[in-house]
């Protein structure tokens, strides 16, 4: 079984600014289609699968889609999808978001967007979020690294913040994602010292050589059970990504090799009982 962590919901272009689309092509060095397929995401996935599924909620970056369609979606696949909701702290409401998103619409967890919604996680100011989400044992997926977005902030999403959260809320549950590159080491030993947080490796295959030199790091630290197979569709596919982690241990870098049993437990990783208990 497979179980992706990490997959966008974008049933339609409604769901950007245009100019958020246009700086999208800054992700893989050209136009990159946002609308997400499921079909296509199922034909290009081992049977078996599941997948969490997010929108995402961030005035800053000109991204925006209600809680409700991801509902809907995950509703008519429960077998397969669990859907996340997502809410902008930056904005007002957000409380009542996640309290609809959670209790109303059955959403099992929450996607944050620091960088681009522009806002710092460790703010104490969202100190109710974190009590929430804890109370409720509500997985949290946090973007953490780069981003293609001029007016989004990287200081926002720099993987040291979640230490000061997971210091003050140590029941909740934290996925760091994409191993928050370029800034890995710290996504390393953040996930080291918490036990519930994790980071994840979606979206980082396409670049294999920070991907292997940061896996040489993980093993350094001895957190491959930290880590967590996701995808970042649309960006990337479930084949493509296993297909990339495995080209890896075929790679040898100064003398320096990854061992294949861990890619195959990252690849396999129950994620489901870490995630929800």
């Amino acid at each position: 079984m497979i179980l992706d962590v990490h997959a966008h919901y974008w049933p339609d272009a409604n769901a950007f600014a245009p100019d958020t689309l246009r700086q999208a092509e800054r992700a893989r060095g050209g136009p990159v289609d946002l609308v997400t397929d499921y079909a296509d995401y199922w034909a290009h996935a081992p049977e078996g699968t599941r997948v969490i599924v997010f929108g995402g909620k961030a005035r800053l970056s000109g991204f925006w889609q209600e809680d409700d369609i991801v509902a809907r979606f995950a509703a008519s696949d429960p077998e397969r999808v669990i859907g996340f909701l997502t809410v902008d702290l930056s904005q007002p409401g957000w409380m009542d978001e996640l309290e609809r998103g959670h209790r109303d619409l059955g959403l099992r967890g929450v996607k944050l967007l620091p960088m681009y919604a522009g806002f710092y996680p460790h703010d104490r100011k969202f100190d109710p979020f974190w009590q929430y989400v804890s109370r409720h044992r509500l997985p949290v997926l946090l973007h953490t690294g780069t981003t293609f977005i001029s007016q989004a902030p990287l200081d926002c999403t720099l993987p040291r913040h979640l230490d000061e959260v997971a210091i003050r809320f140590p029941e909740a549950v934290i996925i760091m994602a994409h191993l928050g590159h370029p800034y890995e080491g710290e996504a390393i030993v953040i996930a080291r010292k918490h036990p519930h947080v994790y980071t994840d490796l979606s979206a980082l295959h396409y670049r294999p050589w920070q991907l292997f030199h940061s896996l040489m790091l993980v093993g350094e630290y001895h957190v491959w059970p930290k880590i967590l197979f996701g995808t970042d569709y649309p960006f990337t596919n479930v084949n493509e990504t296993i297909e990339g982690l495995k080209s890896l241990c075929q790679r040898e870098m100064g003398g320096f090799r990854l061992p294949e049993d861990e890619i195959e437990a990252v690849i396999h990783r129950d994620s489901y009982p870490l995630l929800f208990g």
